[in-house]
């Protein structure tokens, strides 16, 4: 899809939150543990609901987080497939102001973010594993379309999810980004229900797990690049979960981070990163860190990201992602080039070279077809990334299309 006015926040931003935070925390075992244990509506609400009070919750906190690392927007999980709500719900009694907090956890978030001048974005997944009318919480699949008990059964299902958008699209002013995950199982009449998201909250733009038309196609674990022209989105995770988990290490590094999304603006795609918060709603001290370090980094590079469009170039031995905007550029150098860097990728001719950081003059020389950059600082004088920015006489030609890759399937 082309941009249109409701979606130009979407590719100036490039980076944006997502909150996994449910019941689910207080396990700090990911938020799949319900299904995956085999764990009941009763046993759930006993072991996880009741002890969950999220007596540290601080919606402004994540705000001013997500903004100081370089995002422009967030997206909460209002309601993952365990069917616990995080709002207070007319049509579901199984809620976080009834139950566990006592309180609207929807609307500090929404005001907060809005304060903070991000987009609000909100996550609902219209599976409900708890839901009567729901084919069943243990499928290791997602149930299909001959899973539903009977017609009237779906029917019932249907009107209920599309009540709960209801309360969302109409009760916090508005939204910016309703992003739809576990729309399984099939043919709930997600072309329509979009209908109504859009008549409720006509300048929303939604993902790609619902129905048609959609804006944002999303990836989920992977960066998968949309055909040119759809505007896209990969959400990965700090670690390895979703939701907060207590055993879970494998953090990646703030130069993960760069390099994720560079990736992603390379492509003129957006980085949705997740943080899992603790039962109390404090952020991991890790995602934190991670985050800030990487924020430090983008506080002066946003030009490379922001609005950043698809340019032609291949990979090549240092210099990579690399970006592109108008007549420029950018090359990122993750990995020290050791004071020079030669390209042989680059048709236009070269008007200048300078380091986006501070300014300062990079010499170079272009011989037939190789770019020779010279004198580059070593080591590397921006971390994670060094990054140069070409000005060029044009708009960014290749020397060589790539049209496969180098290894057959």
């Amino acid at each position: 899809m082309r941009n249109n006015d409701s979606r130009k926040w979407f590719n100036e931003s490039r980076y944006g939150m997502f909150i996994h935070w449910g019941a689910y925390s207080v396990a700090g075992k990911g938020e799949w543990i319900m299904n995956r244990e085999r764990i009941g509506k009763e046993e759930y609400t006993r072991k996880l609901i009741d002890k969950w009070h999220a007596e540290k919750y601080d919606p402004a906190a994540w705000a001013d987080l997500a903004k100081k690392s370089g995002m422009g927007y967030m997206v909460l999980t209002t309601r993952h497939h365990d069917g616990f709500a995080l709002w207070d719900s007319k049509v579901n009694s199984w809620n976080a102001a009834k139950l566990g907090p006592k309180r609207d956890l929807v609307a500090p978030y929404v005001k907060a973010v809005r304060k903070a001048g991000l987009k609000v974005g909100l996550y609902y997944s219209p599976a409900s594993w708890t839901h009567p009318d729901y084919p069943g919480p243990f499928y290791r699949d997602w149930p299909g379309e001959k899973d539903w008990r009977d017609a009237s059964s779906k029917r019932r299902f249907i009107e209920y999810y599309r009540a709960e958008l209801r309360e969302l699209l109409t009760g916090y002013g508005k939204i910016d980004y309703l992003w739809f995950d576990g729309c399984i199982p099939e043919n709930i009449e997600g072309d329509e229900t979009l209908k109504m998201v859009k008549k409720l909250q006509p300048g929303i733009i939604v993902n790609n797990r619902l129905g048609k038309p959609f804006d944002i196609k999303c990836s989920e674990q992977t960066i998968s690049p949309a055909a040119a022209g759809q505007d896209w989105e990969a959400c990965l995770t700090l670690n390895g979960n979703w939701g907060y988990h207590a055993g879970d290490r494998r953090w990646k590094s703030p130069a993960d981070v760069i390099d994720m999304l560079l990736t992603c603006a390379q492509s003129a795609g957006n980085l949705l990163l997740n943080i899992g918060p603790k039962a109390d709603g404090t952020v991991p001290e890790e995602s934190v860190k991670i985050l800030r370090e990487a924020g430090k980094w983008i506080s002066h590079s946003r030009e490379c990201i922001s609005n950043s469009e698809r340019h032609p170039f291949t990979w090549n031995s240092t210099a990579r992602p690399i970006t592109a905007k108008g007549k420029k550029v950018y090359l990122h150098f993750l990995n020290d080039p050791c004071g020079s860097y030669c390209w042989g990728d680059l048709k236009n001719k070269v008007l200048s070279a300078k380091l986006l950081k501070n300014g300062k003059k990079i010499g170079f020389r272009q011989e037939g077809d190789r770019l020779f950059l010279e004198k580059i600082p070593s080591p590397m004088p921006d971390s994670p990334a060094t990054t140069i920015v070409l000005e060029l006489d044009g708009k960014p030609e290749t020397l060589t299309k790539q049209t496969t890759f180098w290894i057959p399937q």
